[in-house]
């Protein structure tokens, strides 16, 4: 039986070699290629579940480490780790690319590059996951640019797709800068960039402060925090469906991932020092992005506000300093993952049939597609926190770790739930009831089998989440409560 070090390192290599495999052997047939590259993806999903299943999560801490001599004469390597916390995104990763890949059909104009991109991305967002190392994080965080980049420049379904590949080049590339600067600055200052080390030292208060604002503004650009959020809806638009899919649910949990991982444990007081800053812009950037959302009438726009706005509830939640709070972030960055994910593949089914996003075409579309009505309301309603599902978990934890410490940022906070229901039902109602518009009496088959498959796999995530919470809550309580408790001894000492 393998051990989970091996475990990790097959999910490292699976998408590399399932990159080489495809490029060495010329000649294969477009079908052939869709299904090696889909058995890829499920064994890497496989991979994750069995990661998950070994892990001692009563242990708590980063278990089965390995480290990789990248400079063996100078014992210079990256170490990587999986705990409670990583775990989870390594299992959201890999049945999303799974899922993504199940959404191509053999006839994807430029499949090959278009697999090559997904793998690749996959390959950086794990490794982002798994490297317990400023510089190896680093590395690999600035790496899932290329891929995106790409989707929406070759793939994006609009002549402005150029202009939106610009704006996420830019955007992440200025706040690099400043975690470029942040990981010298410490490698000067202690010698080290392994993670585990970094732990064991108390940085003084004006480097704390320093060092967690540059931190800050990369991951903020990446989640994206009002108001340097204007990358994202314009990305969105332009990027086809599994682009749209996979910045929601995997490159914005890269920028909350980071804050959890490195900013709260390395530098408390700087979090202390700035938590009243960042509570304010989220509280912005939440009532900011719902307004917006009901002024929009491109569904991927009213979608990504919508991400916006539950993204900066998760901030709130991570700079609580209480143990729901970051729990439920934690919690709230999966679910989000999942509900913004399976709402970007219901806009992609429509766009599919019809060519166009904008609410003013469409109405009716019950009589037509009523399972498509079906699952569309139920991620409408998981997307306002309805009971039962997974986000009304994490958003009534995080606000109830906020209301201890701001009872003002609470309410505000909880505008989300009203403003989002409002713009959210609004959108439903407009596409499945009203009179039919003169371009859906062109009607298309209801789900086919693929799309069922696509979307019983997310509906399943979805309860699982809402009824079953204390699967993953388990998983991450003993590291989450680890990580506040290491924050809180640092500020004594």
């Amino acid at each position: 039986m393998l051990a989970t070090q091996d475990l990790l390192l097959l999910l490292l290599l699976i998408p590399l070699l399932t990159i080489l495999f495809l490029y060495a052997i010329s000649g294969l047939s477009s079908r052939l290629l869709y299904e090696i590259s889909l058995a890829s993806s499920l064994v890497s999903f496989l991979l994750s579940l069995a990661v998950w299943w070994s892990l001692e999560t009563v242990k708590g801490g980063f278990q089965s480490t390995y480290t990789l001599l990248l400079a063996p004469s100078f014992t210079f390597g990256l170490r990587l780790g999986v705990d409670g916390i990583s775990v989870l995104f390594l299992v959201l990763t890999n049945v999303f690319i799974y899922l993504c890949i199940l959404s191509l059909n053999v006839g994807t104009p430029k499949l090959n590059e278009a697999l090559f991109h997904l793998f690749f991305l996959q390959w950086t967002v794990l490794a982002s996951f798994l490297f317990l190392d400023l510089l190896g994080f680093f590395l690999f965080f600035e790496m899932t640019l290329i891929p995106i980049y790409f989707l929406v420049l070759i793939w994006g379904s609009r002549e402005r797709r150029v202009r939106a590949s610009y704006l996420i080049s830019i955007y992440t590339l200025l706040g690099s800068i400043f975690m470029l600067i942040n990981l010298l600055y410490i490698l000067s200052k202690t010698g080290t960039t392994d993670y585990e080390l970094l732990l064991q030292i108390h940085f003084t208060e004006e480097d704390q402060r320093f060092l967690w604002l540059t931190f800050f503004i990369a991951f903020a650009v990446k989640i994206p925090l009002f108001p340097v959020h204007i990358w994202l809806p314009e990305a969105h638009v332009e990027a086809p469906t599994i682009g749209s899919v996979l910045l929601a649910v995997l490159l914005l949990k890269l920028g909350t991932y980071g804050i959890v991982r490195f900013s709260l444990p390395l530098f408390p007081d700087g979090t202390i020092y700035f938590a009243p800053l960042v509570s304010t812009l989220a509280v912005l950037g939440v009532v900011y992005t719902c307004l917006t959302a009901i002024r929009q009438i491109d569904l991927k726009k009213i979608i990504a506000y919508s991400s916006v706005g539950h993204m900066n509830v998760v901030l709130l939640g991570l700079v609580a300093n209480s143990s729901e709070g970051l729990q439920g972030a934690l919690f709230q960055m999966l679910s989000h993952g999942v509900v913004s994910g399976a709402l970007f593949f219901c806009v992609g089914s429509l766009y599919e049939r019809y060519s166009v996003r904008s609410l003013k075409y469409f109405g009716g579309l019950t009589y037509f597609y009523p399972t498509f009505a079906i699952v569309f309301l139920l991620f409408s309603l998981a997307n306002i926190s309805f009971p039962l599902t997974s986000s009304f978990v994490g958003e009534f934890l995080i606000l109830m770790g906020v209301f201890r410490q701001n009872f003002w940022a609470t309410l505000f906070a909880s505008l989300s739930m009203v403003l989002g229901a409002a713009y959210t039902l609004w959108t439903f109602n407009r596409i499945f009831y009203g009179n039919v518009r003169s371009l859906t009496l062109s009607s298309f088959q209801d789900l086919n089998r693929k799309e069922i498959h696509l979307y019983a796999t997310l509906a399943f995530m979805l309860v699982l989440l809402g009824i079953c919470p204390h699967l993953f809550l388990d998983t991450m309580l003993v590291d989450s409560v680890n990580l506040l408790e290491h924050a809180r001894m640092g500020r004594v000492c």
